[in-house]
């Protein structure tokens, strides 16, 4: 006897074609708007939505979380999450975040500038209060004028004041022109995704600043991690340097995030893994996302129901 289907309820068919026309929208090459905020409630229910998703990526992402008003959020990279922790820079008071997963990504924010402007680090530039031109994310919202601006607030200035003694911002789409360096329309970049960009600019005459040990111990106790970019993967570079981390996509909650949705958004990623594109090829490599690893930093601690779920597992050993 042949078998009936099985019945799926209407709002379960509508619920999953919005949702799956969202997921081939945003790998669209030709369409813009990717980023993405889904909301979930029970059907019919005249209770304001009780499961948002928040997929923004920027340091706003964890306003959300402790307003409540996203459940889930995940941001890039992970250092604004440690500063969180700790109630600095921005954040009035600790916020207890809590990390879910963290997916690898390798990288490091870099202040470059050229070889005309005589700059040899951060703490000379406001010493010489000197009118640089930089050249930054056109994002208003994205995390390198975060911790940039951290970097730059430690040693007691801004990107407002270097505005203030002459200097200019400019903005630049995803990767920065290094030819407007060339031009002389700007003398610096501050920006991430160094492998894509570093090497061109060492060519072009663009030295990468070193924090000094002082400044990066001020920004660890902040919350931050330090990164290298090396010598060894940019030979142009005459020495490493030391510079903030960069790396990692945390998924992240709560800390008073219910045990039962944390739990199921791990199931979710674990069933989900072979189909979401990692580095453009995938599957997700789950085994190194719950581990405090170079590319995948906890800067907050694991949700205890994370932790368990991936234990269980067998991801955490």
């Amino acid at each position: 006897m042949r078998e009936r289907p099985r019945y799926v309820p209407p709002v379960v068919t509508r619920s999953r074609l919005v949702l799956e026309m969202a997921y081939e929208l945003v790998g669209e090459r030709n369409w813009d708007a990717r980023q993405a905020r889904i909301m979930l409630r029970v059907q019919g229910s005249k209770n304001p939505w009780t499961v948002t998703l928040d997929g923004s990526d920027t340091p706003s992402s964890i306003d959300l979380v402790a307003r409540g008003e996203a459940q889930i959020a995940i941001i890039n990279p992970a250092n604004p999450l440690g500063v969180a922790l700790r109630g600095n820079g921005p954040f009035r008071e600790p916020i207890p975040v809590r990390v879910i997963t963290v997916i690898p990504s390798l990288d490091q924010l870099a202040f470059a500038v050229h070889e005309r402007t005589g700059i040899r680090s951060l703490a000379e530039l406001r010493q010489r209060k000197y009118p640089l031109k930089i050249s930054m994310r056109s994002q208003a919202e994205h995390s390198t004028y975060f911790i940039a601006g951290e970097a730059l607030n430690a040693l007691g200035f801004s990107l407002a004041d270097i505005v203030s003694w002459g200097g200019s911002m400019h903005y630049h789409p995803y990767p920065p022109d290094v030819d407007a360096v060339v031009r002389g329309d700007v003398d610096a970049i501050f920006d991430e995704a160094v492998d894509e960009w570093a090497d061109r600019a060492i060519e072009a005459g663009m030295r990468f600043l070193s924090l000094d040990e002082a400044h990066l111990q001020q920004m660890e106790a902040m919350g931050f991690r330090r990164a290298r970019i090396k010598k060894s993967v940019h030979p142009g570079l005459s020495r490493d340097v030391d510079t903030l981390d960069f790396s990692g996509w945390p998924i992240f909650t709560h800390a008073n995030a219910p045990d039962d949705l944390v739990r199921a958004c791990c199931a979710a990623l674990e069933a989900s893994k072979e189909r979401i594109p990692w580095q453009g090829v995938g599957p997700l490599p789950l085994e190194r996302m719950c581990l405090d690893t170079e590319d995948a930093p906890l800067t907050a601690p694991l949700h205890p129901a994370a932790e368990r779920f991936w234990r269980e597992r067998g991801y955490i050993t």
